[in-house]
């Protein structure tokens, strides 16, 4: 295939899938079974179990239940229903009485058992578990009524499942070999896929069909000498027909779609199956049929929308720059509240889409976030005071916004690629720096650094240029050159801390199996201080000339005379400016003597402590260390004394305290007393579940868009080249709902 038409063919799946993506929403349903007069057809849809006329129609709830159904079964009389249900584990075997409405459960695994068959007799019930092999099938059958499974079929290597058992009782038809029956759903086909029909009568094997494609649920005619199964041995997934010692024939001839959990009638008229998401009928003699129209009518188990607790599920946490409020991230929702006294917290966002990266404006009194309910990544801004919300930026996949200390601008990260300044002024933005990487960087919050002076950017991204190692750059927040700050060999760094004197820059590296340590990147030629200096300095005078002189004695100090205000006001004392000196730079770097493993590192605001986080002894605490360059005592001090992880840690703005999160709630360390608390928070939503998962469905497509790279044709230099179709930032906001 030629690069134009492959682009050409790629750009036409990944624009279908996204059709399919956003398209108005239908009901699934699966695994259809024929009642034994062939005048109704259960499946499942939603996780219950439904039936529905067998020529279509309306379809009534059976089973509904907050676990998961599946599988079901009629009896041979029609007066009883078997299925699988996760209610009590794994996946057990349940049967109702659908005339009384008894249910009664059949097994006990703490495997996942799947049904198979019912017997001709109505007395057994098959199925398939690995609770005595090696992670692989083997078929069992137990009574109707209870009891002790007993094997039917025990190769201890090979996996054996979809049991048939024949209308006599006499033999059993079965898939054997491969793992289709644990990845059903993979559409076309793997080696691992590849299985085989087998028969076993008594204690001897027949093999039906070869192996080499996908040969799933065997079913009998009621005569016993025809044996209909799934096969895409054609290149796609159709029903074929094989005389028992004779040659396969396919019966239907689809060249799309799947065909899924096929199921044959008492009188083996017709059979049904998966087909598109729906249930498909066809006759067993001619092949023809189409899908069962369905409508359901009924109301599955559970509310539409409940209240939850999400007091112990906090996943990211931001102190306001005068530590009093705290901002909080819980299941994709922004909250508020107070940092010192907790209470209630107030709900910033309400959409079903997540929010993430939340950070507080200088002036403490609005909050800026990324939410991708407009399918991917912006940035909005909420102010507390009119209680409105703004949205910041719409052209890209943007997220980890860092204010600039002067509060006029944000820094944030846009399609992974590109280091972006939002003037919230001027309201525009423009790109500072491209990270010209082969692979986008995972970039957080804190891997993005302000200057003190407002001047300068730094961040952490890996480079071509430098091996893809992880390091240090430094770009003017008015634009110009990027500049790297460091040149280590390094696995992986995460945090980046700007000294509050602007002197240097400290971030966490490492070595693959080496421990995390602590860099220092001084950014000006500095001579180094010494114990002897201090000791001078206790000899300094501010003013030599008012030295005492021998014999003299000094004269009294006039009292000054109080001068009148002047109009204007005094000019304010002008910031230190951050100076970066790249000259030699390389050799300016060293490791700080922490002794840890360190995970995370941040500087207090007075800049006299280093707040680590790592792991020692199989704890994971938090620790400080000095950064006085002429401390005594450079030992870590431990901080907190919990096996939980802490993550999100940051200083108060007086440099006393650290908040952080473990467990799931937000922690106050006090440095002074070492001694920790939570802060008392309460945080509750009504989640409606149904529009819930339909995000995380879409979620979930926006990843498979990212993974289906279209491929393009660069003609110049005749080479293939992959772009991303929708790059996107790390889509952690699927495991933030990870509770529905």
């Amino acid at each position: 295939m030629s690069p134009i038409s492959l682009l050409i063919s790629v750009g036409i799946l990944v624009l279908v899938f996204a059709g399919t993506l956003f398209a108005q929403p239908a009901p699934y349903m699966t695994e259809p079974s024929f009642s034994p007069d062939g005048k109704e057809i259960a499946f499942v849809s939603g996780g219950d179990i439904w039936a529905v006329p067998a020529d279509g129609g309306t379809a009534h709830l059976l089973v509904s239940h907050q676990a998961t159904e599946s599988r079901p079964m009629y009896s041979p009389d029609g007066s009883r229903l078997a299925f699988v249900s996760n209610r009590t584990g794994a996946g057990d075997i349940y049967v109702l009485d659908l005339r009384s409405g008894t249910l009664s459960r059949i097994t006990y695994d703490d495997a996942s058992d799947m049904l198979d068959a019912w017997s001709r007799d109505g007395k057994w019930l098959y199925f398939t578990s690995s609770s005595r092999d090696i992670g692989l099938g083997d078929i069992y059958r137990v009574a109707a009524t209870g009891g002790t499974p007993m094997q039917v079929t025990a190769d201890r290597y090979t996996s054996e499942y979809f049991a048939a058992p024949s209308p006599d009782g006499s033999s059993i038809a079965f898939s054997a070999r491969g793992i289709a029956n644990g990845q059903w759903w993979r559409k076309g086909r793997s080696h691992l896929d590849e299985s085989e029909i087998w028969l076993k009568k008594g204690d001897s094997y027949e093999q039906l069909s070869p192996r080499g494609a996908k040969q799933l649920w065997p079913m009998w005619h009621p005569n016993g000498q025809r044996l209909f199964f799934m096969s895409d041995r054609s290149g796609h997934e159709n029903i074929w027909v094989q005389n028992v010692g004779g040659t396969a024939k396919q019966l239907t001839n689809f060249n799309s779609g799947r065909v899924l959990w096929a199921s044959i009638s008492h009188d083996g008229k017709h059979i049904a199956f998966e087909r598109d998401l729906k249930i498909w009928k066809i006759n067993t003699d001619s092949g023809k049929g189409g899908p069962v129209p369905i409508s359901l009518r009924g109301t599955a188990y559970g509310p539409i929308a409940d209240r939850v607790n999400l007091s112990t599920q906090i996943r990211e946490l931001a102190l306001s720059p005068d530590g009093k409020k705290v901002a909080l991230i819980s299941r994709g929702e922004v909250f508020a509240a107070s940092a010192k006294d907790g209470g209630e917290a107030v709900r910033v966002t309400t959409t079903e889409a997540p929010e993430s990266y939340v950070a507080w404006a200088t002036d403490s009194r609005s909050v800026v976030y990324a939410s991708e309910r407009n399918g991917t990544m912006q940035l909005f801004q909420y102010d507390f005071g009119t209680l409105g919300e703004t949205q910041l930026t719409s052209r890209g996949n943007d997220y980890s916004p860092v204010f600039s200390p002067d509060g006029k601008s944000i820094a944030f990260i846009r399609n992974s690629l590109s280091l972006m300044v939002y003037d919230i002024a001027a309201k525009n933005e423009r790109e500072i720096a491209n990270f010209h990487t082969d692979s986008p960087p995972l970039i957080g919050s804190r891997t993005i650094a302000w200057s003190p002076d407002n001047r300068w950017v730094a961040y952490l991204t890996n480079s071509p240029e430098q091996r893809s190692y992880t390091n240090v750059f430094a770009v003017p927040a008015a634009g110009g050159a990027t500049r790297p700050l460091s040149f280590i060999a390094n696995s992986n760094s995460g945090t980046l801390s700007w000294s509050p004197d602007g002197e240097y820059i400290l971030f966490d590296t490492n070595q693959r199996t080496e421990n995390t340590a602590v860099a220092r990147v001084d950014l000006t030629l500095k001579t180094p201080k010494f114990r002897e200096d201090q000791f001078r300095d206790l000899f300094r005078q501010e003013n030599p000339q008012q030295l005492p002189q021998p014999g003299v004695t000094p004269s009294p100090t006039p009292t000054p005379v109080p001068q009148p205000s002047p109009t204007a006001s005094p000019e304010k004392k002008e910031d230190k400016r951050t100076e970066i000196v790249f000259e030699q730079i390389r050799s300016r770097l060293r490791l700080l003597p922490i002794g840890l493993d360190v995970g995370s590192q941040a500087i207090s605001p007075d800049g006299k402590t280093l707040l680590v986080s790592a792991s020692s002894e199989g704890q994971f605490n938090l620790y400080t260390v000095s950064l006085d360059e002429l401390a005594t005592d450079t030992t870590p001090r431990q901080i907190t004394s919990t096996s939980g992880g802490k993550f999100a840690t940051q200083f108060s703005p007086d440099s006393k305290e650290v908040y952080y999160i473990e467990g799931g709630r937000v922690m106050i360390a006090n440095l002074d007393r070492r001694d920790t608390k939570p802060l008392a928070l309460t945080l509750e939503m009504n989640v409606n579940f149904g529009r819930e998962k339909m995000e995380i469905f879409k979620q979930a497509g926006g990843t498979l868009a990212t993974i289906f790279m279209m491929t393009s044709f660069t003609a110049s230099t005749g080479k293939l080249r992959a772009v991303d179709l929708n790059p996107t930032s790390p889509r952690r906001k699927i495991s933030m709902r990870s509770g529905v």
